[in-house]
């Protein structure tokens, strides 16, 4: 009898470990386990898979389909299935031929006393969907902390800056 929380195991395995979150920082792509469920009988993995740069998106998707086409010829047609959907893209390609937008951003923190320290980040999902379908939005601060888990929260002062830069936006593409 197939374990297939042995199987779903060695799955995991077999994509590199230097490309997980922990190990990697900036513009570093990474593959993210983000569920693993199951049973002897049947088990169910989900990951999140990054990179900024979109070459590398597609080949980290590649990868995982070779994985599971690995796992198939092991163990026999169908004992790993791959439902593979994008949830989105960097919005970097997005934003990028339309800068304006960051330099508005860039002054209204700068009116509200916010350092402006631009730099990678990791996420955007409402940014980079907003982004796609036509309305180039790079993320601004959020001023929360211990983003992604238990412990994740957001100062009242943070929260208060960032309703000033928000302001200062709509001042500023109001003029």
């Amino acid at each position: 009898m197939k374990n297939a929380l042995l199987i779903g195991h060695e799955l995991c395995g077999l994509l590199p470990v230097d490309q997980r979150p922990e190990y990697t920082e900036g513009y570093e792509g990474f593959f993210h386990l983000i569920a693993f469920n199951g049973s002897v009988e049947e088990a169910d993995i989900a990951y999140i898979i990054r990179d900024h740069d979109r070459a590398k998106f597609e080949a980290k998707k590649v990868m995982m389909g070779q994985a599971v086409d690995f796992i198939n010829a092991k163990y026999g047609c169908g004992t790993a299935v791959l439902n593979l959907r994008d949830q989105y893209y960097n919005m970097r390609e997005q934003v990028e031929p339309h800068y304006f937008v960051v330099e508005k951003a860039v002054k209204a923190m700068e009116m509200a006393g916010v350092p402006v320290k631009i730099q990678p980040i990791r996420g955007g999902t409402d940014g980079a969907n907003l982004s796609f379908k036509g309305l180039p939005c790079p993320n601004i601060f959020a001023g929360g902390l211990n983003f992604h888990g238990k412990m994740e929260f957001v100062p009242l002062e943070s929260m208060e800056a960032a309703a000033k830069v928000i302001l200062n936006i709509v001042k500023l593409f109001a003029e």
